[in-house]
């Protein structure tokens, strides 16, 4: 067995999209709209679904936005330099809610960004 992606529910598919591909340098792996449901599924990634864990972003047609409640964590991601995975997702556009620096209680660096829809992404940094 293994994991084969993870589902987020967003508000806005074209927004979201352009946050994951655009901002944090993920591809977008497929997509197909299911007009009988009125929902669109679209996954995206780092390497292909055969080979690694994805993201399934699920646009459910005129929903705009979901409450995350309280049991959500983050999706986390490994980085080499957190400060600079930082500046560059700012500049192109991103929102960082946490810089970098060592975790509370601890000593690895991490720092959190934000998505559209407000679901949090760490970034870990992991250095050779």
């Amino acid at each position: 067995m293994r994991i084969l992606h993870t589902m987020l529910r967003v508000g806005d598919l074209e927004r979201s999209l352009a946050f994951y591909t655009e901002v944090l340098g993920m591809r977008l792996l497929r997509r197909q709209d299911y007009p009988d449901g009125r929902f669109t599924l679209a996954f995206v990634g780092y390497q292909d679904e055969k080979d690694a864990a994805v993201l399934e972003l699920t646009y459910n047609w005129g929903v705009d936005a979901y409450e995350a409640g309280n049991a959500y964590g983050h999706i986390a991601l490994e980085v080499p330099d957190a400060k600079k995975a930082c500046d560059e997702i700012r500049a192109r556009g991103g929102k960082v809610v946490r810089e970098a620096g060592p975790m509370k209680h601890g000593s690895t660096v991490i720092a959190f960004v934000e998505d559209p829809d407000g679901y949090k992404v760490e970034l870990i940094e992991r250095r050779d």
